[in-house]
């Protein structure tokens, strides 16, 4: 399970011209779901985003996470996060979880990251084309792999 997570201003997911979900200050997060994957992926990976301590605190150090400052988190599904790019010029997206394996991690995600937070978090829509905005604040984005965990 991929994630790359960008501390924003503010973020937004529009499909079909309709806006479906706008954040404040917090994170704008994507999640690449691959075959491999399980529940266990799900609870560390939201673990790891839960006490991300990159917000900054009295004296503009990086030490105050999501919760600290009442962010919110906008999460939208990305399947290419697991395109094989190393043969010819056009991705294989062999790795990423099909729909009938993602769905139920996405989702397994999405109520494991609220409740580690303490708040809902707001989503785009699993496998629509989105179109998504955001302000980058810092830059800060970090890119976590539940296949990477040392």
């Amino acid at each position: 399970m991929r994630a790359i997570i960008q501390r924003v201003s503010t973020a937004s997911v529009t499909i079909d011209a309709d806006e479906k979900a706008a954040i404040g200050k917090g994170f704008m997060i994507l999640l690449g779901i691959e075959t491999e994957d399980a529940t266990e992926d799900v609870s560390w990976l939201c673990g790891k985003i839960a006490q991300l301590r990159v917000f900054a605190d009295d004296q503009g150090m990086m030490n105050k996470d999501i919760k600290e400052i009442n962010g919110d988190i906008l999460l939208v599904s990305q399947f290419t996060l697991h395109a094989s790019y190393k043969k010819g010029n056009r991705p294989s997206f062999i790795k990423a979880a099909r729909p009938e394996q993602a769905i139920p991690l996405y989702e397994a995600f999405i109520a494991d990251l609220s409740e580690k937070i303490g708040r809902p978090i707001v989503t785009g829509t699993f496998g629509a084309d989105m179109k998504v905005a955001l302000v980058n604040d810092g830059p800060v984005t970090i890119i976590m792999d539940s296949r990477n965990r040392e």
